[in-house]
């Protein structure tokens, strides 16, 4: 029997997931090719053998999806299967409709097919857009369960943008696991806010190897989340974030309403900060898409470590690379805390920013006045360092979920932004979590 050619379109997480578990080791079919796009530099390497199995020794290659039309050529493909997430409806259905006229099938793998059990109870926190607060809620999540004498491990969504092979399984434990595992700022910005608590993280590439291992010193799995892609592993308590600056999202983007319908509790985040609008918007979807959810509502209330150096000065505000760029956030965290302390300026970096960070904002005009915290590699590290130090202002803000200042030598004044989640009233998270 002819094997079936697929070209699986991803973004180094979701894409190589998809293979190892539904399509690795399948005899009926074969992975020509991968794709890549949202990630920088991540194209034109291979997947390699190791992580393949039999019937790859030359591993897969991974190609720009720009160049998908020639691949399915050349591959003789017959299906494309969609693997990446925080995508409109709109870009997903051009996607497929190129497929289509390339003439092949266009595939969408459902949540359940591709999850993995484990032998420990599972809470899983993901949302319908990045940028939703995914991090704060796990932190508080894994506090509501360290009180219960539950011993929490966190695996994270993956970002394996190094070497495969290396990164297959990593287990971060402490600071130092970070420099060890050679990690980007987009790493750390996940994996430092758990360790600073004493939750072990574990992430990588192979995600049923990874959960033997963190399986083996958990009493609770704690699933966290990346962009607005479902769970790799089943959940027992499923938490989605929906984010009422931006209403209507939750059912317009793929597949952040697949997660709104499928789980157990929805939390309505930034009440705080949110016009009172958006709020019933997004409350109302809720209701609408998921009547049979506890429906929770938060605070995300913002301190820095010294207001004056923000009160009457220009500012630099730096927030978090991928909920600027494909997350499309117009604001975050650093404008709401520019404001509340009296700014007299947020400056625009744009005519100063450098090589990688300048193509940034070329590829995501949209950005507007802030500036991403991008840092893919250490290339892109340097670049934005030198954007900062370029930058004339008085004060850098700094609102992403590390310190900066530990990766960048930055030559002005800092002040960093710090959030946390607030549960508003009952039910509440341990009410949630109750069952575990």
């Amino acid at each position: 029997m002819q094997k079936k050619r697929i070209v699986i379109l991803g973004a180094a997480g979701r894409d190589f997931h998809n293979f190892n578990t539904v399509y690795r080791g399948e005899d009926s079919c074969e992975v020509v090719a991968f794709t890549a796009t949202q990630i920088p530099d991540i194209d034109g390497r291979m997947y390699p053998q190791e992580l393949c199995g039999p019937g790859y020794p030359d591993g897969i290659p991974i190609v720009p999806e720009s160049e998908l039309e020639q691949v399915m050529a050349e591959k003789a493909v017959d299906l494309a299967v969609f693997a990446y997430s925080d995508v409109p409806y709109g870009y997903v259905m051009s996607l497929a409709s190129r497929v289509n006229a390339a003439g092949a099938d266009f595939a969408l793998l459902s949540a359940t097919d591709t999850q993995l059990k484990s032998n420990r109870p599972v809470v899983s926190v993901c949302a319908v857009r990045t940028g939703c607060g995914k991090s704060q809620t796990t932190r508080a999540v894994a506090r509501v369960l360290q009180d219960m004498g539950k011993k929490v491990v966190a695996i994270r969504h993956p970002m394996p943008y190094g070497d495969l092979v290396k990164q297959r399984v990593q287990r971060f434990a402490c600071l130092e696991d970070l420099a060890k595992h050679e990690c980007t700022i987009e790493e750390m910005e996940e994996y430092e806010p758990h360790i600073n608590t004493g939750v072990v993280v574990y992430a990588g590439v192979d995600y049923a190897d990874i959960l033997a291992e963190a399986e083996k010193e958990a009493d609770v799995i704690l699933w966290d989340g990346g962009n607005n892609d479902t769970s790799f592993y089943k959940p027992d308590v499923l938490i989605t974030l929906v984010d009422p600056h931006r209403p209507g999202h939750e059912a317009s983007y793929y597949p952040g309403e697949t997660n709104l319908r499928m789980a157990d509790c929805i939390l309505v985040n930034k009440v705080d900060s949110a016009e009172a609008a958006g709020v019933d918007a997004v409350r109302a979807s809720a209701r609408r898409l998921n009547p049979g959810a506890v429906l929770l509502e938060a605070a995300s209330p913002i301190s820095v470590d010294d207001p004056s150096l923000i009160q009457g000065k220009r500012v630099l505000v730096v927030e978090d690379g991928p909920t600027l760029t494909h997350g499309e956030m117009k604001y975050g965290a650093g404008i709401v805390a520019a404001r509340k302390y009296g700014a007299a300026e947020v400056v625009d970096p744009r005519p100063w920013v450098v090589d990688s960070i300048a193509e940034t904002f070329q590829k995501y005009p949209g950005i507007g006045t802030l500036l991403p915290a991008m840092g893919y590699g250490e290339a892109q590290v340097r670049d934005l360092e030198k954007s900062i130090r370029s930058v004339d202002c008085d004060t850098v803000v700094i609102a992403t979920p590390i310190d900066l200042g530990r990766i960048l030598k930055i030559d002005k004044p800092s002040v960093r932004v710090r959030y946390d989640l607030q549960v508003i009233g009952k039910p509440d998270l341990s009410d949630v979590l109750s069952g575990i």
